[in-house]
Order: structure tokens, then sequence, then C-alpha cells
């Protein structure tokens, strides 16, 4: 279940999801989101005013005391939907448009460590017989997504090539299809083209399983 902190004002609801180190770019829309419908958002794109002094104007008293109030509870909103561990790695401030800065540069951190996670796997999913091909390929669909997210798009001929090429020697038969015709194959296409032969190498396995249960020792 997804952990979110909510807040209700004047009938308007409002939720920013809990960070987890990779979801930055949704809290920080949660954050525009819900401090826009609460009119909180002044400290988020006005720098602090200065301390009003005797010669200041109302206005600029009222504009400090304003972003003040913003400023305050955008710092309590936002501390409770970051986890104490990663406010202890945040740069000290009591800005709240700093903190959600930091946050970002922590979270390019954490975006660079997943990406790098993310195109190792593409190299190391491997075909299970047990699951089949179907959800071999889908793998490494969805890590595609996951890199097109981070702006690092695998092309769909990418895919192709790596999962056939990672398939195993069973599968020469659809390997030599593809590279002997030059076709342009989708996604869709080798999924159902692999499945294909992959029933068709499963019956003929049980067909050979078959004829061997049945052979008799010569007398």
């Amino acid at each position: 279940m997804d952990e979110s902190v909510y807040f209700s004002v004047n009938n308007n609801n409002a939720s920013i999801q809990i960070l987890t180190g990779s979801n930055y770019k949704k809290l920080k829309r949660d954050v525009d989101f819900s401090f826009r419908i609460m009119d909180l958002d002044l400290c988020m794109h006005e720098d602090q005013p200065t301390t009003p002094t005797d010669v200041s104007t109302t206005a600029q008293r009222t504009l400090h005391a304003q972003w003040k109030k913003s400023n305050r509870l955008s710092l309590i909103a936002m501390k409770r939907s970051i986890p104490e561990h990663l406010l202890s790695g945040l740069h000290e401030t009591t800005n709240a448009k700093e903190v959600l800065t930091n946050v970002g540069k922590l979270y390019d951190t954490c975006e660079n460590v997943e990406t790098g996670s993310l195109m190792d796997e593409v190299q190391t999913i491997k075909y299970d017989e047990t699951k089949g091909v179907r959800d071999f390929i889908l793998e490494i669909v969805n890590v595609q997504s996951k890199l097109k997210d981070r702006k690092i798009p695998l092309s769909d001929s990418y895919i192709i090539h790596h999962a056939l090429n990672a398939l195993p020697t069973s599968f020469s038969l659809i390997k030599t299809t593809y590279n002997t015709y030059n076709q342009t194959w989708s996604i869709n296409d080798l999924i159902l083209k692999c499945v294909a032969e992959e029933n068709k190498l499963k019956k003929e396995k049980n067909e050979l399983a078959h004829y061997v249960s049945h052979l008799k020792p010569d007398k």
C-alpha cells in the first residue's frame, strides 16, 4: 500500500507520497499540487523577503508574514513525507525550497545508481524454461520501460536482438530465421514467434520422452 501524507484544507484533499529515493518526481508533483491548492506555495516561488524594519510598509510586513507561514507549514509537510534516514543526509536548512532542491540532488545520486543497476539487469536476465519465453521477454521490456522513464531509451530492435541472443541454442531456428531474412519484428511479433517455437519444442520433447519410455530392450 502506498504511504502518503494527507492534508485537508477548505474541503480540498491533497496527498504527498512518502519519499522512497526513487519517486522524487512524483513527490515533487505532489508538493507542487498540494501546496498550490492549500495556498502554501509562496515560499516555493518567492525568495525570502527581508526582515521588516521600522520603515517597512504594511505590504512588506504582510508579505514577510505570509512567506514565513508558507515556509513553516511547507517544511512541516515535506519533512513528514521524507523518512528520517534521508533527512539526516540533507544539508541543514530552514528554507522549504532549499530542502526540496537538496532532496532533488539526493534523488539524482539514487537515480544514477538505479540506472546502472537497470543496465546491468538487462544484460543478466536469463531465460528460465519453468517461467517461459513470454515472461523472459516481458522482463526485458519492463526494464526497457524503466530506463525510458529515465531518458535512456533502448530501441525495440536492440531488445529483440538481445532477447534472441540470450535464448538457448534450442531456439536456433527462430534466431536463424530472424537473421537470415532480415525481417523487421515488433516486440509482439517476437513474443508470438518465440512462444510458438517454445510450444513446438515442448511438444517434440514430450513426444521423444513418450517414445523412449515405450522402447523395449532386444531379447
